[in-house]
């Protein structure tokens, strides 16, 4: 498509800029700083958390500039928090066609997104059914790393335990065959659970066929079930072993969960979860203990 010069495109622009400036930088995880200048995101903090250039979303919020793709569009929504409508409208001002709900571009589900922001105290984040992160609170951020950079296929963590070694560093070794098992018995669940339409599921599934054969044999086994509670053991590479009780929310639909950890009762845990506010966000990137 040409330049974006027309009149959906520089409303694009003010769209976006109306979304930005309505977000409390701790409302994503971002220190307010003392010397900040807008009531809202600043627009380098909005293309950090959607993972574009600056220059890049400076020319999207002028009206100008090429057509973002979908992806672009779908990580905007999330990044400005964007309710279903804005979500959509977005998607139209860009001319692009408005994705099926619940899917990996898929809006935070609001009654959700109100949720984690009532728990600044205990970390947080909604995945898919399809276990791509969607939102993730600081100490969330802190626990298991930032997820936010992830696209495609990899934006699952179930695909990037079966095809990434390094994923499976969040937890002990001795326990990688228990959750694998887990992950295949749950995705085995939210593909039956969705349209027989549905493409996304379909095609992750098959890939995994394809790519890992400690994922086939498991999926021959036709164990299916949801994970809505577990006890878990991660290991923190600064805080070292923790033991948490991870559990789950379900939407209606069964297409996003909130997952929230608190420390295991008769542990060592609920001091070292103290620390998280204080350690930050750690270095890692192919976590996700979804």
């Amino acid at each position: 498509m040409d330049d974006m010069g027309s009149v959906k495109y520089t409303e694009l622009g003010a769209f976006l800029r109306s979304r930005r400036a309505r977000i409390k930088p701790g409302d994503v995880g971002l220190p307010a700083g003392p010397r900040r200048r807008v009531p809202g995101l600043r627009r380098d903090e909005v293309a950090q958390l959607a993972g574009a250039s600056v220059d890049y979303y400076n020319e999207l919020e002028r009206g100008a500039g090429s057509q973002p793709s979908e992806q672009m569009i779908a990580a905007l929504a999330r990044a400005l928090r964007l309710s279903a409508d804005e979500r959509d409208h977005l998607y139209h001002l860009a001319d692009r066609p408005v994705p099926p709900d619940a899917g990996a571009v898929s809006h935070v589900h609001p009654g959700m997104l109100d949720l984690i922001q009532r728990m600044p105290s205990t970390p947080a984040q909604v995945i898919t059914d399809l276990h791509v992160t969607l939102v993730q609170n600081p100490l969330a951020v802190a626990l298991l790393g930032d997820q936010s950079g992830f696209r495609g296929t990899r934006a699952s963590f179930v695909h990037r335990w079966f095809t990434e070694p390094g994923a499976r560093g969040m937890y002990p070794e001795e326990d990688h065959a228990v959750q694998s098992r887990s992950f295949v018995a749950d995705l085995r669940a939210a593909a039956a659970r969705r349209d027989a339409r549905d493409g996304e599921a379909r095609d992750m599934i098959r890939a995994l066929l394809d790519l890992s054969p400690e994922f086939a044999r498991l999926w021959e086994e036709h164990d299916v079930a949801f994970r809505r509670k577990d006890r878990k053991r991660l290991v923190h590479p600064v805080l070292g072993l923790l033991e948490v009780n991870c559990l789950n929310l379900f939407s209606e639909d069964g297409r996003q969960r909130l997952l929230w950890f608190t420390p295991a009762v008769g542990t060592e845990s609920a001091n070292l979860l103290e620390l998280l506010g204080v350690v930050g966000t750690q270095e890692l990137t192919g976590g996700g203990a979804g």
